[in-house]
């Protein structure tokens, strides 16, 4: 039986991978009245007068709400939210199972970043953080730009921002394997959507020196016609050089590769085309753009994919609790900038220098102290930059 079956007769066995669990047992009379009528009263009222002490009465303290429009669920595509429920699911166990926060699957019923947005904002007092997951680009810049400025607790989109955290981290360690500096580095990125726009964004932040962006039509320039908006934007802060051409030209002469696109797109040839000691992320799933054993055989230096059975798998889940675990634990309003960098090299710090190597540039997603040390980082980062409320 191969994974696909036996997932699926996992998921009727299961019938749901999360439930609730009462913290509380209601047993008597006594009990009755202090969780529920007349006792829930008090709370009630101590809440309308200062809202802030429903982070002290009630989870929202600890509690997260996985949202999802289902318009870009995995590689399946726009398959609805109720079909992209048991990932929904899935990241809620995970963030219990790593972090120990609560979370709850949220599927919207709709594609319209009006009605989303609304709709999100409606039920947001319940949380204490909104994770947005597996919403197409551009409408999940757009959501997520205007919850940020509706909402006052963390909105964080992981396909854009947990992959771009853990991004930085490979980057981090990889360059401190292979003797090489961040502000040395030529980056090409092949991919333009919400997660490669977004590590770019990152990556710029830890001062690369270049990076080229490459969409399905090739090299992104400034000043040549761009079909969005977003692409625009990007083309006035990357490839300063002014290169034109597809993916193998902006490859030529290139120190990383960071793919988030789709399988098969590089060749041993354009690896050998790249500068000494390259960096390959091929992070395209289940197939990556080239597969490790061709990279290597191209002289990739170090090699990183989406898969948890090659080295180096790149994978949020090394990210999302932790931070949200860190954000949480200050009920910080937002997920700024400083956060996910700091977030990033608490990932790459995780991995002792006598462990580092070009297999083993990122810690084991099991080690459950990843997500303390990210949640410590991020903590103090929100503090650090006054978005921390305790």
């Amino acid at each position: 039986m191969d994974i696909m079956q036996q997932a699926l007769k996992k998921h009727e066995e299961w019938q749901g991978k999360i439930e609730v669990i009462s913290r509380t047992r209601i047993n008597d009379r006594e009990t009755l009245s202090l969780a529920y009528t007349p006792g829930v009263a008090k709370p009630c009222l101590e809440i309308q007068e200062k809202p802030e002490l429903s982070y002290v009465y009630t989870r929202r303290s600890n509690l997260v709400a996985v949202i999802t429009d289902g318009s870009a669920v995995l590689g399946l595509g726009n398959i609805g939210g109720l079909a992209g429920m048991p990932v929904m699911e899935g990241k809620c166990a995970l963030f219990k199972e790593f972090a120990d926060v609560d979370a709850f699957p949220l599927c919207i019923k709709s594609n319209d970043v009006d009605e989303i947005v609304r709709t999100i904002e409606l039920l947001s007092d319940s949380f204490g953080g909104i994770n947005l997951e597996d919403i197409s680009a551009p409408r999940c810049f757009e959501i997520e730009k205007r919850l940020k400025e509706k909402l006052d607790i963390p909105v964080f989109h992981d396909d854009q921002h947990g992959t771009a955290v853990v991004v930085t981290a490979a980057m981090i360690n990889a360059c401190k394997f292979a003797g090489k500096k961040m502000e040395d580095l030529t980056i090409v990125i092949n991919g333009a959507g919400a997660a490669g726009i977004a590590i770019c964004k990152m990556l710029l932040a830890m001062n690369v020196k270049e990076i080229i962006m490459c969409g399905s039509q090739g090299i992104i320039c400034e000043g040549e016609k761009q079909k969005y908006d977003t692409h625009v934007e990007i083309s006035k802060i990357t490839n300063r050089q002014k290169k034109t051409g597809k993916l193998a030209d902006a490859l030529k002469g290139a120190d990383v590769f960071v793919g988030v696109s789709k399988p098969g797109l590089v060749t041993k040839e354009m690896v050998e085309s790249m500068n000494e000691k390259p960096f390959i992320f091929a992070m395209a799933n289940p197939t990556p753009e080239i597969m490790p054993d061709e990279a290597k055989a191209g002289g990739a230096y170090v090699i990183g994919t989406g898969r948890s059975d090659f080295p180096n798998q790149i994978n949020n889940v090394v990210c999302f609790p932790g931070i949200f675990k860190g954000a949480l634990s200050v009920r910080a309003t937002e997920i700024n900038e400083a956060m996910k960098i700091a977030a990033a090299h608490a990932i790459a710090g995780c991995v002792s220098d006598d462990r580092l190597s070009a297999e083993y540039i990122l810690p084991d997603a099991f080690d459950k102290s990843i997500a303390l040390a990210v949640s410590k980082a991020v903590a103090q980062a929100a503090r650090d930059t006054g978005v921390a409320r305790i």
